[in-house]
């Protein structure tokens, strides 16, 4: 037999087509569950290794497959923001480093500049004849996302700038889930009597951002309430690339003053720039919650210690990082995998800002 052995080489051992073999293997197409098993079941005992996962028989547990041995041991962690204790990231990055450590890959970080992004440069530090993977993390210019996925280097996106119609990222993506918990919330809202319910969060900053918003928007229109655009602040101070500092205050300061009236509710992209609201409602004598209930997003430290307390959905960063984990290293075995979008589990949590 040849030493790497092939899909073609499993089929003709099992008198199966290749066909069947490869849809066993990526798991894709229909196939009978036994067919499945006992083309896993074959090629473990073959020796092939170039897909992600096998089935611990009878357990119903996946096992990761370790790759062949090579001098590309290192992930490379991309960023284009610091990373703060603050950060959903942080949490996830540690059990992410964890985890890879235990399957023999070590970890290092790039912060990006600004004229590397520019220029489409990889950064000095980067050395691509050590990289095996590279996660990226805060990374929202869609040109260098795509310049990164033309590499010849396995990657993964937690989070991605907000998805074109017309050229995808060709990459794996993880994500939160940024609807479901919005989506509860509306309800309860509504079970409240709380029916002027109204969006604040830049829906161009992130694929996250837009998709809370969706979030809200569905929500809405499932109960049968209008979403109304006079309640809903959703961009930046021109200029500005980020939110969550004096020019994005700025900004939501100018357009809760043009507001003919409050909503009953608003729900916020993120925990900052639901503190920044807080922070403009102070200044313009708008209190939380008795003149209008503020839900954000993140479970961030500052949101259990803002005076109200923060109503807001916690992100499970530790599953995140597993999940990276888990994502990058079945990208690496098999580059020819089909892309996968994955979404974890948030959880819905209620405090003082809602008077809760």
């Amino acid at each position: 037999m040849a030493d790497r052995v092939t899909i073609q080489d499993i089929a003709d051992a099992l008198g199966v087509s290749r066909n069947t073999v490869s849809k066993a293997i990526n798991n894709t197409g229909l196939l009978a569950d036994a067919t499945r098993e006992r083309v896993l079941k074959k090629a473990v005992e073959m020796g092939y290794k170039q897909f992600s996962y096998v089935n611990i028989y009878g357990s119903g547990k996946p096992e990761v497959v370790l790759p062949p041995e090579t001098d590309k041991r290192e992930i490379s962690l991309f960023t284009s923001s610091f990373i703060g204790s603050s950060h959903f990231a942080s949490t996830m990055l540690d059990k992410f480093q964890r985890e890879l450590s235990s399957v023999g890959y070590s970890f290092t970080m790039h912060r990006l500049q600004q004229h590397e992004i520019e220029s489409l440069s990889l950064p000095a530090s980067y050395n691509a004849e050590r990289t095996a993977g590279i996660i990226c993390v805060e990374m929202f210019n869609k040109d260098y996302c795509h310049m990164l996925c033309g590499l010849d280097t396995p990657t993964l996106f937690v989070d991605t700038p907000v998805a074109e119609l017309n050229r995808p990222l060709r990459s794996d993506c993880l994500y939160m889930d940024n609807q479901t918990q919005i989506g509860r919330f509306v309800s309860e809202m509504i079970r409240r009597g709380k029916k002027r319910i109204g969006f604040i969060g830049d829906i161009s900053h992130c694929q996250s951002f837009c998709e809370r918003f969706l979030g809200y928007r569905n929500a809405m229109y499932l109960s049968g309430l209008s979403c109304l655009g006079e309640y809903c602040i959703t961009a930046n101070k021109k200029g500005a690339s980020v939110p969550g500092y004096d020019p994005y205050r700025e900004y939501l300061t100018e357009e809760i003053q043009h507001m003919k009236e409050l909503p009953d509710v608003f729900i916020c992209a993120n925990d900052f720039a639901a503190i920044d609201t807080m922070y403009v409602f102070k200044q313009l004598g708008i209190r939380v919650p008795q003149d209008v209930y503020l839900c954000g997003f993140d479970d961030s430290p500052e949101s259990h210690v803002t005076s109200p307390t923060l109503t807001t959905i916690h992100i499970h960063s530790q599953i995140m990082g597993f999940s990276a984990v888990h994502l990058l290293m079945s990208r690496i075995k098999e580059p020819s995998l089909n892309f996968r979008r994955i979404y974890t589990e948030t959880s819905l949590i209620y405090r003082e800002s809602t008077e809760d």
